[in-house]
């Protein structure tokens, strides 16, 4: 028993060590139960799934320009744009370019529009910035209607998604023993983006480029005095994020077959924004909890209201009221985010536990009683009678 214990420790002190091997366990791990989940819940479900997937990448993306480098961005929702338009004009059809093309593509269109944004930001800080990306936000969904005859205009792009490929088919049959959906596969296209997505920001935020980010977020000047260049560690951090926000928003116009103007404006901004803030500053699960928040919150409250005898209209209007509610109450209650105050209550108790345990180890060592006694004292007959006879017999 106790050498079972003893490889479990070494084994988990190995994974601790290696980070890569540690994220990649933890991605293969999150597939897995992605798969178990997608095949034990309905379609509208998955689709419910799907959407918490795109919020939640571009989400994460977002957390690691704000919450790593400290550059607030208010245009995400822009970025999403030129993902999901390039992936609508790409998939006109069944016979497009193949899906992992299409996602890559989205990327990298997205990367360079984030590199321009970034080089032209990297001299902006705190609301100057924002700003300037919430201009972007503004702006973008117009070039849509400006060039109407080849974006669609108002009514955007349609898309056609290919069909599930035969292996897909069989894996899944052979994993869940139940057939892949059309609503399936988006949704598991959506969620393996999702955890490859967090998988390269893990490692990239753990890695000499992350913490160059987190020694500009945290001190300008001595980062500077370090040798890191200021504005290239924007510029990166800056196309990292577009590049979440692309592939986002490729998958955002595969799940709702559409890219239109009306997708992408403001509003998704500030959603990504209050998904960060909700979830937890800096961490890719909190991106991940506030954008579940985000995604089946409004379902919920609206549920109860009509449980609770509203109608529709009522029920629908009771949603944006109680999600502001939270928002204020998890700003009051816990700044640091739901995810980031329940982490920080972990480590601060794991802390304390690891303190009492060296502390008791000390006076083990030293003889102290450890059950908080004094001990033996002069005032003990027998150690005043004991003591006198040693220094008796110690004198000449």
């Amino acid at each position: 028993m106790a050498a079972a214990a003893a490889r479990t420790a070494r084994l988990r002190t190995a994974l601790s060590e290696v980070t890569l091997l540690r994220h990649l366990v933890g991605a293969a791990l999150g597939l897995l139960l992605v798969v178990l989940v997608l095949s034990a819940v309905d379609d509208f479900r998955r689709v419910q799934l799907a959407e918490m997937a795109y919020l939640g990448i571009a989400a994460g993306g977002l957390t690691v320009l704000t919450g790593l480098n400290g550059q607030l961005s208010l245009g995400h929702g822009a970025l999403m744009a030129f993902g999901a338009y390039t992936t609508a004009l790409l998939l006109p059809d069944r016979d497009g370019v193949p899906l992992v093309v299409v996602l890559l593509a989205a990327v990298a269109v997205t990367v360079v529009v984030g590199a321009l944004v970034g080089v032209a930001a990297a001299r902006l800080h705190g609301p100057y910035l924002a700003g300037a990306t919430l201009a972007l936000a503004v702006a973008v969904p117009g070039i849509a209607l400006y060039f109407k005859e080849t974006l669609g205009g108002e009514q955007g792009l349609r898309i056609i998604v290919p069909e599930a490929p035969t292996w897909a088919d069989d894996a899944t049959f052979f994993v869940t023993g139940q057939d892949l959906t059309p609503r399936g596969w988006i949704a598991f296209v959506a969620w393996l983006t999702l955890v490859v997505t967090y998988f390269l920001l893990a490692n990239l935020s753990r890695s000499r480029v992350g913490r160059r980010w987190r020694a500009v977020r945290d001190d300008e000047v001595a980062a500077q005095l370090a040798g890191i260049d200021l504005a290239r560690s924007r510029v990166s951090a800056f196309m990292v994020s577009a590049a979440a926000a692309g592939a986002a928003g490729a998958v955002l116009a595969i799940a709702v077959r559409l890219a239109a103007p009306s997708s992408f404006t403001l509003n998704l901004s500030l959603t990504l924004l209050a998904a960060v803030v909700l979830g937890g500053l800096g961490s890719l699960t909190g991106a991940l909890t506030g954008a579940a928040l985000l995604t089946f919150l409004p379902q919920v409250v609206t549920d109860l209201g009509r449980e609770a005898g509203l109608d529709d209209i009522a029920a629908a209007e009771l949603a944006p009221l109680v999600y502001g509610v939270v928002m204020v109450l998890v700003i009051l209650l816990a700044p640091a985010g739901l995810f980031g105050t329940a982490h920080r209550a972990v480590v601060t108790r794991r802390t304390r536990r690891a303190l009492a345990a060296r502390a008791a180890d000390g006076r083990a060592s030293t003889g102290a009683p450890t059950d908080g006694s004094a001990g033996p004292t002069d005032s003990d007959p027998a150690t005043r009678d004991s003591t006198t006879t040693t220094r008796e017999g110690a004198q000449p």
